[in-house]
C-alpha cells in the first residue's frame, strides 16, 4: 500500500562523483575475453576518497540548495554497502564534518543498492511526526567488484544526498511513497569476504525487473496515475540497459528517463544511484512536472515515491554544482593504477 507524505519535501539535494575514470575497453584489455556490456566507463575513488567523503561532498551541496547550515539538522543517516568500517559509523563522521554535533540523530542504513532510499524514508517519517525539522539522508558507494568478475565493470563510486524538510519549503514535495521487499537471492557478501556475489539466473526477472515493476505499479494505483501523468522517471541503474527495458513495461517513454541516465558514463553507484539520478533530473526540471522514482536493492526490495517540482527549484538549484558538472571532468586512469588504488594486489 502506497503512503501518502503531503507534509514533507525535498529542501536540498547533492551529488558528488569522483573526477575519475576507468574506460571498459581497459579492463577488457586485461582480461582478455571480457566484454564491457552496456556501460562505457566507470568513476572510480580517488586514493584519498571513501563513502565518507565523498557523502560530505554532496551533503554541502545539498545544504547549500536548503539554505541551511549543518546545526539545522536534526538527522544524518548515510546509506551504503560500502561504508570503510566495519564498526565505526560513517553517520557520526559526516555529522561531525557538516557542523551538526552533538545533538543529533546520527546512523548508517545497510539495504545493498536501496540503502540511500530506506534513509529517505525514514527522515520522511522523522519530519512528517515533528520530531527534527530537517533530516539528511545520503547514499554513497565505492567500487567493488572481483577482478576479472562482470561487476568489475559496472561498480562504480559516487554519492547523493536529500535533505527532507517541511513541503511548505520544499524544492519538490513528497506525495507518496510505495514499498515491495522480498528474499531473492539476487546478490550478496558474505562478512568475511572482499568481494560481493551475484545469483546469475536472479538478477534480472526475479529481482530486478520485478521488484520494481510492483513498486511502481503499486505507487500509480494508490495514486490513481498513469504513466503519462509524470514529466520523469528515475530507476536504479546497474547498467544502461536494465532502466530502459523497466521503463518500457512500466509504461514510461526511453525520453521520460532520458535526464537521470548516467549510468553508460559513471557506471553503477549503488546506493547513490537512484538518488543521483534524481539529482541530474531536479537540475533540469520545471516547476509543476513530477517526477517518479523508484530505488532497487539486491536481497531484494524497491522504493516508489511519486514528486512535483514546486517554484522554489529555479532559485535554488543553481547554489551547487549541477550533476554535469561532476559528470564533465572527467580524468581517465589505466587498469594498473586503478588496482592500485582500489586495494586489488595481495602483498603477502
Amino acid at each position: 500500500m502506497a503512503a501518502p507524505c503531503n507534509d514533507t519535501g525535498i529542501a536540498g539535494y547533492g551529488a558528488y562523483i569522483p573526477r575519475f575514470r576507468i574506460a571498459a575497453k581497459e579492463i577488457a584489455r586485461v582480461w582478455a575475453g571480457g566484454g564491457s556490456g552496456p556501460v562505457e566507463q566507470k568513476s572510480v575513488p580517488g586514493p584519498d576518497e571513501d563513502t565518507i567523503t565523498m557523502t560530505i561532498e554532496a551533503s554541502r551541496n545539498a545544504l547549500r540548495r536548503a539554505g541551511i547550515d549543518g546545526a539545522a539538522l536534526g538527522t544524518v543517516w548515510v546509506g551504503s554497502e560500502s561504508h570503510p568500517y566495519s564498526v565505526k559509523p560513517s553517520g557520526t563522521v559526516v555529522a561531525e564534518a557538516l557542523g551538526c554535533t552533538p545533538h543529533i540523530y546520527a546512523a548508517d542504513w545497510e539495504f545493498a543498492c536501496k540503502a540511500g532510499t530506506e534513509a529517505v524514508t525514514a527522515a520522511m517519517g522523522m519530519v512528517s511526526s515533528g520530531l527534527v525539522a530537517y533530516a539528511l539522508a545520503a547514499g554513497a558507494d565505492t567500487a567493488q567488484g572481483r577482478p576479472g568478475d562482470a561487476l568489475e565493470y559496472t561498480a562504480a563510486a559516487g554519492a547523493a544526498a536529500l535533505i527532507i524538510g517541511p513541503a511548505v519549503d520544499a524544492l519538490a514535495r513528497i506525495e507518496a511513497t510505495a514499498t515491495y521487499v522480498t528474499d531473492t537471492p539476487d546478490f550478496f557478501r558474505r562478512a568475511d569476504r572482499p568481494y560481493p556475489v551475484h545469483g546469475n539466473r536472479f538478477t534480472g526477472e526475479p529481482a530486478y525487473f520485478a521488484h520494481i515493476q510492483a513498486a511502481g505499479t503499486n505507487l500509480l494505483r494508490e495514486l490513481g496515475a498513469e504513466p503519462a501523468d509524470f514529466r520523469y522517471l528515475v530507476v536504479h541503474q546497474p547498467n544502461a540497459k536494465f532502466p530502459q527495458v523497466i521503463a518500457k513495461q512500466l509504461g514510461f517513454s526511453i525520453e521520460q528517463i532520458a535526464p537521470g541516465l548516467l549510468s553508460p558514463r559513471i557506471g553503477n553507484t549503488y546506493s547513490a544511484a537512484a538518488i543521483l539520478g534524481l539529482c541530474a533530473t531536479l537540475d533540469v526540471a520545471e516547476p509543476g512536472d513530477r517526477i517518479m522514482m523508484v530505488s532497487y536493492g539486491s536481497g531484494a526490495g524497491a522504493d516508489a515515491y511519486a514528486l512535483t517540482v514546486t517554484d522554489s527549484i529555479v532559485k535554488r538549484r543553481d547554489r551547487a554544482p549541477h550533476t554535469a558538472a561532476y559528470l564533465a571532468r572527467e580524468q581517465h586512469i589505466d587498469y594498473a593504477t586503478y588496482a592500485r588504488w582500489r586495494g586489488k594486489l595481495a602483498m603477502g
